[in-house]
């Protein structure tokens, strides 16, 4: 009969099972298939795997539950059948593993971003964990073993969702990157203090690296926290053999490793992706005879929380930062990255408009979704070429969280100091149909990673010396569908620590007032966008097929007009309402961004020396 398992693990070692999910991957489950339903729908091969690690004398076995939360299940369809397949997995678990073995709860986390980084709040996130883990525990597992988390603000929601539902025991992981961090960049000194603050019966690493990487983990760990430590590594990293992953790690070295992390301080050893009943064997023959080591804890107060970085102010981020910081008027011009290698041309019109006396260059990035030059490059060539500023369009399309975090270090470095935060298009409204979109974070999310790096600190709370200090601009959409929906959007981009935005082009005026008269309460300076429009073609393409904008009734009949009276009319006239609009809102906004429909600066500059009149 097992004792309690915070009573055991007071004075012994304890080893949990190995990998669930590559062991079905083993016996032929598709790799996209649900692995949580098949409790449901491949039971005996689920308690088949669970035999097998019993049979290696492991003491706990872990429900195969890890992706079983809402937000995962519903990906396959499964959502609706939540409670049913986490309580299956404790059964089939809890029929193998008798009186004799604990069943630990696996849960992982949620497969999308949290706050600040994504749109999912902590608190959905912690009602999330909370539906997962109340199915678990009515099941009646022994304790909770949260695994493969990499940010620190979600293994947090899932703690305190297990405080909210039970009080059985926590082991909470971290999984790590090949520098022995978080994947986020946390060090193991800084999660692990993290963890035993929150309440963690045990806290340590797991996943995504082998034994190696892992073992100067726990040595760093095992010097801040008097915590029981947890180590289940993967069997090496993953390779490629004729279309499947294999692990490589043998079974003897995965026990040499075993008898390294007890020698350091851990008390819990186990193994995941890759890992077998065969791994798990050894690691029992390499730990069964020792005792857990005594450690000498240190009170540990990383360096980069020392550190008070005082933020570049406003008027000193850049010329034109400190025009807005001013209460000034802005303007710019919207210039697309030209296709291909050679900006010749788009260089000279930005000459032009800076000999012409405009504030800024925007150029967008990935306009349409389209492939042209980088936006960044261009950017750089007109500051450095020119001398002009250019105002970066950054989409979170196509990048994850940690290649935005260097690419927009690096740019900082070159010397941009003024970034536009976009969500950004899908490929689909381009001219690359087949293309697919990588969406890791929202504008939202990627403000806060820019706010943070402006504070002096990277994603994993790490000091980066020298603060940045980007002037930072979002979107906004005064004629969005939902203007619900986006106005609070707008309000989490504020909070976020947007300092101006530029909206849609702006055709309807009493639609930006009413949208301007909402915004009040979070009002930062907002630039308005102006389109000139070139034709009848071109109104009707704005229109109906540029998504966020509505070209009133009035406008249209008005280019609709002027296109029966002369050819090229609809093209002043264009221009003329797009004057009209800029001087009407003039007062109401602190900057006008005017595209340059296809290239054409002088027609910018047309509409910009309404208001400079």
């Amino acid at each position: 009969m097992r004792p309690p398992f915070r009573e055991y693990l007071a004075d012994n070692i304890v080893v949990f099972d190995g990998a669930m999910g590559t062991e079905l991957y083993n016996k032929g489950v598709f790799i996209n298939k649900c692995f949580d339903e098949m409790n449901l729908s491949g039971p005996d091969l689920v308690s088949d795997i669970h035999r097998g690690y019993r049979k290696a004398g492991v003491d706990v076995l872990e429900t195969n539950t890890f992706g079983a939360n809402h937000f995962k299940l519903k990906k396959h369809g499964y959502h609706e059948k939540l409670v049913e397949i986490n309580r299956a997995g404790v059964r089939l678990a809890r029929e193998v593993a008798g009186d004799e073995l604990w069943v630990a709860a696996s849960v992982g986390p949620l497969g999308l971003k949290i706050e600040p980084w994504g749109a999912t709040s902590l608190g959905e996130a912690r009602e999330a964990f909370r539906e997962q883990i109340a199915a678990l525990v009515a099941e009646g597992v022994d304790l909770i073993s949260l695994e493969t988390f990499s940010d620190t603000n979600e293994i947090h929601q899932a703690m305190l969702a297990v405080r909210d539902v039970c009080d059985l025991p926590i082991v909470a992981h971290m999984t790590l990157q090949e520098d022995g961090n978080s994947l986020y960049g946390t060090a193991p000194e800084v999660f692990a203090g993290m963890l035993d603050t929150w309440g963690a019966d045990a806290l340590g690493v797991n996943c995504s690296v082998g034994p190696h990487v892992m073992l100067s983990s726990v040595e760093r760990i095992a010097k801040v926290t008097s915590r029981p430590i947890s180590v289940q590594p993967n069997a090496g990293m993953p390779r490629d053999v004729d279309g499947r992953n294999i692990y490589l790690c043998s079974p003897e070295y995965m026990g040499t490793y075993a008898k390294r992390y007890i020698m350091t301080g851990a008390k819990i050893v186990g193994g995941c992706c890759g890992t077998t009943p065969e791994h798990l064997k050894a690691i029992i023959k390499s730990v069964r005879m020792l005792r857990p080591a005594q450690r000498k804890t240190e009170i540990f107060v990383p360096s980069e929380r020392k550190v008070e970085v005082e933020p570049v102010p406003l008027a000193a981020k850049s010329p034109l930062a400190a025009k807005i910081a001013r209460g000034e008027f802005v303007t710019s011009v919207e210039l697309n990255p030209p296709k291909g290698t050679d900006p010749t041309k788009t260089l000279e019109r930005a000459r032009f408009l800076k000999e012409h006396g405009v504030d800024a260059i925007n150029i967008p990035d990935g306009a349409r979704a389209s492939a042209r030059m980088g936006p960044m490059f261009l950017s750089l060539m007109m500051e450095r070429d020119i001398g002009i500023q250019t105002i970066l369009h950054y989409c979170c399309r196509d990048r994850n969280l940690l290649g935005m975090q260097a690419d927009l270090l690096g740019a900082y470095a070159v010397g941009l100091r003024n970034i536009l935060i976009i969500t950004g298009d899908p490929p689909k409204l381009g001219d690359y149909p087949d293309a697919t979109a990588v969406f890791d974070v929202d504008a939202i999310g990627l403000t806060n990673m820019v706010t943070r790096l402006n504070h002096g600190f990277d994603l994993g709370g790490n000091a980066i010396g020298k603060p940045t200090g980007y002037l930072v601009g979002v979107g906004a959409n005064p004629g969005a569908v939902d203007i619900d929906h986006e106005i609070r959007r707008f309000e989490y981009k504020v909070e976020a620590g947007a300092e101006f935005a530029i909206t849609q082009p702006v055709f309807d005026v009493q639609q930006l007032e009413t949208f301007l008269r909402r915004i009040e309460p979070v009002r930062i300076p907002i630039i308005a966008g102006i389109w000139p429009l070139a034709s009848l073609r071109n109104a009707e393409f704005m229109n109906n097929e540029v998504p966020g904008v509505h070209v009133p009734d009035e406008v249209m009949e008005r280019m609709r007009k002027a296109e029966e009276r002369a050819p090229g009319a609809s093209k002043e006239e264009g221009i003329l309402i797009a004057r009209e609009t800029l001087v009407h809102i003039q007062g109401e906004i602190q900057g006008a961004q005017v595209s340059a429909p296809f290239g054409n600066v002088e027609r910018a500059l047309d509409v910009i020396d309404a208001v400079r009149a």
